[in-house]
C-alpha cells in the first residue's frame, strides 16, 4: 500500500471521531501527493492539491520542504500546476514561514531573473525566521554588490517586516464564558491524561473543559460572530499548574483566530482571564500566541465601616462583585486607553498590566517569537550594513535606583543580561533579555516542543546555551502503543537537535526514565546559571529556573535567550528549631500556611522566593524550590552557605559522570563540559574567589516572610478540600491542615512515595518504618495499596548499595522489571507495596492513576482534580499531600494515623531535618 493509500485510510479512521484529515509532515507522503498533482489525469489531483495548499506542515518538516521546492519550480517554470500561479506559489512560500521555504526564496531572490528576484525579495521583506545560514547568504550576496540583497537587508535593518503590519484595534469586542469557579488548572484545559494526542492539534482540542462547554463557547460564537470569546476563572487564578502550551493551543483554538489559512489547526489570539488574574507562567504562553490576559479584579473583599476585612465563619474574608463576569456579558477591551469597559461604556477595570508596549508588539506581530527573531534580524542587518539601528520596538523598561541592593535574582538576571544599557544596574520590574544555561524539555510537552523548532525553522541548538536534556519520565511508567509511537521519534529529533537524551535511539545505553528536575538539579552546577524547562516544576536548588511552555523551551533551544521582567522577591528565612519527629516536608507546608497567617494575601504569587535554607543540600532542599509551584510563584532561589553548596556540586558531579560513563554525552562533550564548570565553580568558592550567590545587605524586597519552626509540632498535609461549600476555594494548595485536623479516622485508599517531591532519603525512611514496624508489630500488613516510585536510577543504585532496596522488595508484590516494562496502565491495585519504575509515575496523571473516587495520601505535587484521581459516582476522588511517613503510615492504617502513632512510627529515624542557617552570608 502506498503511503498516500495509507494516508486515506487514516482520514476515514478520523471520520469516525468527527476529525480532519492530519496535517501533512512527512516528506515522503507528500512527494507523493506532489507527484500525482503533476499529472492531470491522476484521479486523486484535485485532494492533493487541496493537501497541499491547505493541509501541509510549515516550517522545517520534511514536507515542508517538498511543498518548497515545488512550489520553487513552479515560479521557475520548471514545473507546471495550473491552480498554482506563480503569484500564488509565492503567497504559498510567504505563509510557510522558516525554514525550507527561506532557502528557496533566496534561491529566487540571489538569481538572474529581475522580475523573479525582485517578487522573491518582496516576501523575504515580510520573514523573520532566518538563521545564520539564511543571513550569511545574504551577507555573502550583499558583500559581492547584489542590489536585491542590500534592498532586503535594508528592509531587515528599518524592520520593515514588524513596522508594516496592520496595527492593533483600537477595540477589541469580547463576550464571556465562565470556565469554572476558583483557580483553573491547565489541566482542566488540556488534562494529563490525553498528553499523547498534544501535538494533533484538533484531536487534543476536543479534550478541553467537557463537551458541553466546547458546545456553549460555540453557541456564543453564533450568537455573536462580531466577537472573542474570553475564557474565564471566576473568583480564582487562570491557568495554574503549568504553562501548558497545549492548554493555551486549546483556548486559540476554540477561541481564537487562523494564524494562517494554508495553516490547519494554528490559532492565535485567545483570550484569558481571572478574578485574581492569570498564573505568571500560563501568561508567559499567552504571549507566544499574541493573547491577552487580563487581571479582572471583579471580586473584592468586603470590608466595614472601619475599613476591616469581613470574615466568614471559617476566617476567610467575605468577598463582594465589584462587577459581573457572567456568561454571555459583552465587554470592550480598549487598547489605546487600556481599560476593560462594559457594552454600555462604563470603565471596569484598568488592564495596563496586560497591554504594556511589549505585550501590544505581541499581538500586532502575532506572538512572542516572531518580535525575538525580529529584533535579532534587525540587529544583523544593520551592523552588516555599517549603521545605526533605528529604534522600531518599545524600549526595554530599565529601571535603576542608586543606592539599593540587589537580591539574589537582581544578580542574576545583571549578570546574563543582553542588550541592555552599559553600566546601568538593573532592578525588579526591568524587561531583560537574558542568556540561558541549561534547559529542558520533557516527554509529555517534547513533541510540542519539536513541533514548535520547526515552525521557527531551527535546525540546531544554540552554541550558548552549557547543555540540554530531553526527559522519559513523564511516559516511564507504561510503555504502550502511545509512548512507543512517540518517545522514539521525539529522542531522535531532540538527539540530532544537540539535546541529551533519556533515551538513545539507537539503544546504545539503557533508557533512563528519572524524573527531569531531578536530572536538570545536577546538571545546574553553578548558583549563577539561568534554566528554562517545559515544566512548572523546572525549579533548581541551584541558580534560577523557570518552568516554560513548549514554545518557550524551543525559543531557548534555538537562541539561547530568554526573554521576562526581572521579578520581585519575597525573602524567606527561618528561627526556631524543628522538632526531631517532624520532616522538611512539614516545614514547606508550613511555609505556605504562616505566609498566608502573616499576610492574609499570597504574597509568593508571580514574585521569586529567596529562601535562606543555607543548610541543605541541593537534593534536599529541592523539596522547597519545588512546592513553590504550588505556592504560585515564579520562581525560587535557595541561598547556600559555602560548604553546602560544595557538597551539593560534589553530588551533582557525581551524577553526571554517571550520564557520561552510560554513554549519554555527545559529540560536543556537554556533559564534560559541566563537570569542567563545576570544578571551577567549587575552586572559586573554596579559594574565596567567588562566594555563593546571595543578596545585598540593602536589597529591597516585597516581603519578608519569617518562618517560626516552633510552632511545627505534628505533620501538615495540604488538603483539596472537595467538598467546601465555597467552590472557589476547592483544589487550591493553600488549604494546609494539621495531621490531628482527621483525628486518625479518615479513609486511605492509596498511598503514593514518588515524585520529584522525594529523594534518597525519602525512599530510606520507607524502608526504616518498615523495620520499625516489624520489630514492633512481627509483620507489617497494608490496609491499602502504597505505590513506591523512585525519582532517579542512582538512587535505587544506591539504596541497593546500602541494604534499604531489599528490605522494599521483602515487602512489595511488585517490582518494576525494565526488560519487560508494563505495557498497560494499572486499573486496580491490592494491598501490598508496588515498586514502580523511575518517573512521575501517579503524580502526572497521563498514565497510571488511582481507581476513580479514591483518597489518595501521596508525596507529590499534584491535588487538582482528576489529576491523580478522577471523581466516582459514589464519591469525589481526592489527593491529599504530605510527607513520606505520613504516606507510609496511612497506606498500612488504611487511614490517616493519630498523632501518637506517627511519633512511634518515626522514633529513631532520622527524617530530613532543617536547621536555620547561622549567622549572615557575605554579599557578593
Amino acid at each position: 500500500m502506498s503511503l498516500y493509500q495509507e494516508y486515506l485510510k487514516e482520514i476515514e479512521e478520523r471520520k469516525t471521531e468527527g476529525l480532519h484529515p492530519k496535517p501533512i509532515d512527512s516528506g515522503e507522503l507528500l512527494a507523493e501527493i506532489i507527484e500525482q498533482i503533476k499529472d492531470p489525469a491522476n484521479e486523486h489531483r484535485a485532494e492533493s492539491l487541496n493537501f497541499l495548499i491547505y493541509n501541509t506542515l510549515p516550517g522545517t518538516t520534511s514536507a515542508a520542504g517538498e511543498k518548497a521546492r515545488f512550489l520553487e519550480e513552479i515560479i521557475l517554470g520548471k514545473s507546471v500546476a495550473a491552480e498554482i500561479s506563480p503569484d500564488f506559489a509565492f503567497e504559498l512560500l510567504s505563509h510557510m514561514k522558516g525554514g525550507a521555504s527561506i532557502n528557496s526564496l533566496l534561491n529566487l531572490a540571489l538569481s538572474d531573473d529581475a522580475g523573479i528576484a525582485k517578487q522573491a525579495a518582496d516576501v523575504l521583506k515580510t520573514q523573520v525566521f532566518l538563521y545564520e545560514a539564511d543571513t550569511a547568504r545574504l551577507e555573502a550576496a550583499f558583500k559581492a554588490g547584489n542590489a536585491v540583497a542590500k534592498e532586503i537587508l535594508e528592509s531587515y535593518a528599518a524592520a520593515e517586516f514588524f513596522t508594516k503590519l496592520p496595527e492593533v484595534p483600537e477595540e477589541v469586542k469580547i463576550v464571556t464564558f465562565i470556565a469554572g469557579e476558583g483557580d483553573i488548572s491547565t489541566d482542566l484545559l488540556s488534562p494529563g491524561n490525553q498528553a499523547h494526542s498534544r501535538s494533533d492539534r484538533e484531536l487534543h482540542g476536543k479534550c478541553m473543559i467537557s463537551p458541553e462547554a466546547q458546545s456553549s463557547i460555540q453557541a456564543l460564537q453564533k450568537l455573536h460572530p462580531d466577537k472573542s470569546v474570553m475564557l474565564i476563572a471566576e473568583k480564582g487564578t487562570m491557568g495554574v499548574g503549568s504553562s501548558r502550551m497545549s492548554g493555551v493551543n486549546n483556548v486559540a483554538l476554540w477561541t481564537g483566530k487562523p494564524a494562517s489559512p494554508y495553516v490547519p489547526f494554528v490559532n492565535l489570539f485567545p483570550i484569558v482571564a481571572g478574578t485574581n488574574g492569570i498564573s505568571p507562567i500560563f501568561l508567559t504562553t499567552v504571549s507566544v500566541t499574541g493573547g491577552i490576559g487580563i487581571d479582572l479584579k471583579n471580586w473584592v473583599k468586603k470590608t466595614d465601616a472601619e475599613g476591616n476585612t469581613v470574615v466568614d465563619d471559617n476566617g476567610d474574608p467575605v468577598l463582594e462583585q465589584k462587577y459581573s463576569v457572567e456568561t454571555g456579558t459583552v465587554l470592550t477591551i480598549n487598547t489605546r486607553d487600556k481599560k476593560l469597559y462594559s457594552a454600555d461604556g462604563e470603565e471596569l477595570v484598568d488592564i495596563a498590566s496586560a497591554l504594556t508596549p511589549q505585550k501590544l508588539e505581541f499581538i500586532k506581530a502575532q506572538g512572542s517569537y516572531a518580535i525575538v527573531f525580529g529584533k535579532k534580524l534587525q540587529t544583523f542587518a544593520a551592523k552588516t550594513l555599517g549603521i545605526t539601528q533605528p529604534n522600531v520596538y518599545a524600549p526595554s523598561k530599565e529601571i535603576s535606583h542608586d543606592g539599593q541592593g540587589l537580591t539574589a535574582v537582581e544578580k542574576i538576571f545583571n549578570r546574563n543580561a543582553v542588550g541592555t544599557t552599559p553600566g546601568v544596574t538593573l532592578h525588579a520590574g526591568s524587561d531583560v533579555r537574558v542568556e540561558v544555561n541549561i534547559v529542558g524539555s520533557q516527554d509529555t510537552t517534547g513533541l510540542m516542543t519539536a513541533q514548535e523548532l520547526e515552525a521557527m525553522a531551527a535546525t540546531v541548538i544554540s552554541p550558548t546555551v552549557d547543555a540540554a536534556y530531553q526527559s522519559g519520565c513523564h511516559t516511564a511508567s507504561v510503555w504502550d502503543k502511545k509512548a512507543q509511537a512517540n518517545i522514539p521519534k521525539l529522542m531522535a529529533f531532540m538527539q540530532g537537535f544537540g539535546l541529551i537524551t533519556a533515551r538513545d535511539p539507537q539503544d546504545r545505553y539503557h533508557p533512563m526514565t528519572d524524573v527531569i528536575h531531578k536530572v536538570l538539579n545536577d546538571l545546574t552546577v553553578d548558583d549563577w546559571d539561568i534554566t528554562i524547562g517545559g515544566d512548572s516544576h523546572t525549579r533548581m536548588s541551584k541558580g534560577v529556573a523557570f518552568g516554560a511552555d513548549s514554545g518557550t523551551v524551543a525559543l531557548a533551544l534555538a537562541t539561547g535567550e530568554a526573554t521576562m521582567p526581572i521579578p520581585e522577591s519575597v525573602k524567606v528565612t527561618f528561627r526556631g528549631q524543628l522538632k526531631p519527629h517532624m520532616d522538611f516536608r512539614d516545614v514547606v507546608h508550613s511555609t505556605q500556611a504562616q505566609m498566608l497567617k502573616q499576610f492574609g494575601d499570597n504574597v509568593f504569587q508571580g514574585r521569586i522566593i529567596e529562601v535562606h535554607l543555607g543548610t541543605l543540600s541541593a537534593d534536599k532542599a529541592f523539596t522547597f524550590t519545588d512546592w513553590t509551584a504550588e505556592m504560585k510563584a515564579k520562581a525560587s532561589i535557595c541561598i547556600s552557605q559555602p560548604e553546602t553548596l560544595i557538597e551539593s556540586l560534589e553530588i551533582a558531579k557525581g551524577r553526571i559522570q554517571i550520564m557520561i560513563d552510560k554513554g549519554m554525552d555527545n559529540d560536543r562533550k556537554v556533559l564534560q563540559g559541566l563537570v569542567d564548570k563545576a570544578n571551577k565553580r567549587i575552586e572559586q568558592v573554596r579559594s574565596g574567589e567567588k562566594p555563593p550567590l546571595s543578596p545585598d545587605a540593602n536589597a529591597k524586597y516585597f516581603a519578608e516572610v519569617v518562618v517560626d519552626l516552633d510552632e511545627i509540632d505534628e505533620p501538615m498535609i495540604a488538603d483539596p478540600d472537595v467538598n467546601n461549600e465555597d467552590v472557589s476555594k476547592r483544589y487550591t494548595h493553600d488549604t494546609i491542615r494539621a495531621l490531628s485536623y482527621y483525628q486518625g479516622e479518615k479513609k486511605v485508599d492509596l498511598g503514593f512515595v514518588g515524585s520529584c517531591m522525594v529523594h534518597k532519603g525519602d525512599l530510606k525512611i520507607v524502608s526504616q518504618m518498615l523495620r520499625n514496624l516489624e520489630a514492633q508489630q512481627g509483620e507489617v500488613k497494608f490496609h491499602a495499596p502504597l505505590v513506591v516510585a523512585a525519582p532517579t536510577y542512582n538512587i535505587i543504585d544506591e539504596l541497593k548499595a546500602e541494604g534499604d532496596w531489599d528490605m522494599l522488595e521483602k515487602y512489595s508484590g511488585f517490582v518494576f522489571d525494565d526488560s519487560a516494562p508494563k505495557q498497560a496502565a494499572r486499573t486496580e491495585y491490592d494491598n501490598m507495596m508496588y515498586l514502580e519504575r523511575p518517573g512521575c509515575n501517579l503524580c502526572m496523571g497521563n498514565q497510571e492513576k488511582a481507581a476513580k473516587g479514591d483518597t489518595v495520601m501521596a508525596t507529590s505535587t499534584r491535588l487538582f482534580q482528576g489529576r491523580v484521581v478522577e471523581d466516582s459516582e459514589r464519591k469525589k476522588g481526592e489527593s491529599l499531600l504530605s510527607s513520606t511517613p505520613v504516606v507510609v503510615l496511612s497506606a498500612i492504617l488504611g487511614r490517616t494515623p493519630n498523632l501518637e502513632e506517627y511519633k512511634t512510627a518515626v522514633e529513631g529515624i532520622p527524617l530530613t531535618q532543617f536547621a536555620p542557617p547561622v549567622g549572615e552570608l557575605v554579599a557578593n
